[in-house]
């Protein structure tokens, strides 16, 4: 009797380990898996995970496609939504800024719309180890023209709330390259919609080279901006990486945030 009583509570907790070891090899796999592949990764036996992935189908923590792959379900991502919904902008997306700044080796910023709605706010950063590098403090406001971080944020709202800031905006120039006209911003505003990424080579400051995409929330609404910043002679020859690389950070902290990445039309 005492042998199996001891069994029940080993078997549970062989089974619990088992979810968990299933939702982090799913989450981790950005194409989906097989019920062999899961088999493989975990070595178990196919018999013996079929009713866990069936179960956390059923219950929406898991999605079963045509094709047989497995991937995380609307409740799965659900939770990772409501965790999020509990921390800030900035707290959400650290992780990713580091990587980022990893990757590129330029800093990083993360902005948002500020108060007076004609400009960009830096909420956080994460600076480039760089001698020579892009220097901008958190609390740093720049107008939302000449910067790269401005424009993913104006292309990114509703065209109502769009053309309300547009009306209002003063398009001061501050190089030889700075957009002055609307029509102009417009034009560029349209380039960002179309190719989800916005790039600014010295509008704002000669010699500095700014690369932005925007972050969304669950509703589609833009939460902010990540951007990366540094000197024109060094991100220019890697632009189109660079971007690439922004583009996947701003669609990973969008996806914390609870965004879907097909509902962007980039």
């Amino acid at each position: 009797m005492t042998v199996r009583a001891d069994a029940r509570p080993r078997a549970s907790h062989r089974a619990a380990n088992r979810v968990v070891d299933i939702l982090e090899l799913v989450a981790a796999s950005r194409e989906g898996l097989a019920l062999r592949e899961v088999s493989a990764e975990l070595e178990a036996p196919k018999s013996s995970l079929l009713p866990l992935l069936r179960a956390l189908t059923a219950r929406g923590y898991l999605e079963h496609g045509r094709a047989g792959d497995y991937r995380l379900g609307w409740r799965a991502l659900a939770l990772g939504h409501n965790a999020a919904a509990h921390r800030g902008l900035p707290d959400v997306a650290r992780p990713a800024l580091v990587e980022l700044m990893r990757r590129t080796g330029e800093t990083v910023f993360l902005g948002t719309l500020a108060g007076d709605g004609l400009s960009v706010v830096y909420v956080d950063k994460v600076e480039s180890e760089q001698i020579i590098r892009y220097a901008a403090g958190v609390g740093d406001r720049r107008p939302l023209h000449a910067t790269s971080s401005g424009k993913a944020l104006l292309a990114s709202l509703p065209p109502e709330e769009r053309e309300a800031i547009l009306k209002a905006l003063p398009l001061a120039r501050h190089t030889e390259r700075t957009v002055t006209s609307l029509p102009a911003l417009r034009a560029a505003l349209e380039e960002v919609q179309r190719t989800g990424v916005c790039i600014s080579l010295d509008e704002m400051v000669r010699g500095a080279c700014g690369v932005a995409a925007p972050i969304f929330e669950r509703s589609g609404r833009v939460a902010g901006v990540c951007t990366v910043a540094g000197p024109t002679d060094r991100v220019r020859p890697r632009l189109r990486t660079l971007a690439a690389e922004v583009k996947r950070t701003a669609r990973a902290v969008s996806a914390l945030l609870g965004h879907r990445a097909h509902e962007e039309n980039k």
